[in-house]
């Protein structure tokens, strides 16, 4: 029974790194896999998921407003596919992730996702929001804030350090300017504590 799967994080957890894995497991059994990624994130180049730790894979890209179901169901018609990969699974539309929910029921075909729950202000990405309430499954992939307990919030910083908490929601590269902290040490890094 094929299923929608949402696996999520803060920054640096190694989410990119578990979907090659998996699509490597899949290949490995002789079974063909379809790696999708947002077409504006080319940190690692045009079309291609990649790690932190060197390893990457070509993909194809979905922009923005692009019909997944449509594209998914013109790869099948080509040869059959195991299950589709999904990196940066935060930038699709609400809309895209009813048609990647789409996808699993009416194609019969696993759709594994894979990107940030919130961004550095605290909030939900729209597709993290969408997937979060349509996924069948759904994985948190731990990282840790420098105090030891599970980091689950992310801060931006500027070139000299000084922790952001206004601007745009997206902003593409510079994974050196996010820090993942747990919740706590977020409030006290943007300002946000409640009287004791």
């Amino acid at each position: 029974m094929a299923k929608l799967y949402f696996q999520y994080s803060t920054m640096n957890a190694g989410k990119s790194t578990l979907l090659l894995q998996a699509a490597h497991n899949y290949r490995e059994r002789g079974m063909d896999t379809y790696l999708i990624t947002a077409q504006f994130d080319n940190r690692a180049g045009e079309g291609r998921i990649a790690s932190r730790i060197g390893i990457g894979e070509p993909a194809d890209t979905f922009g923005k407003g692009e019909d997944l179901f449509a594209k998914i169901q013109a790869r099948l018609a080509q040869s059959p596919i195991s299950c589709i990969f999904i990196d940066e699974a935060q930038f699709l539309s609400k809309d895209q992730v009813w048609q990647l929910a789409r996808a699993v029921d009416d194609l019969n075909v696993p759709v594994m996702t894979y990107g940030l729950r919130l961004d550095f202000q605290g909030n939900l990405f729209p597709g993290s929001a969408s997937l979060l309430a349509l996924a069948d499954e759904m994985r948190e992939v731990r990282t840790i804030c420098h105090c030891g307990k599970k980091a689950t919030m992310v801060v931006r910083t500027s070139e000299d350090g000084t922790v952001l908490t206004t601007g745009a929601q997206v902003e593409i590269g510079g994974n050196e300017r996010y820090v993942s902290l747990c919740r706590r040490h977020w409030r006290q890094e943007t300002g946000d504590q409640t009287p004791e």
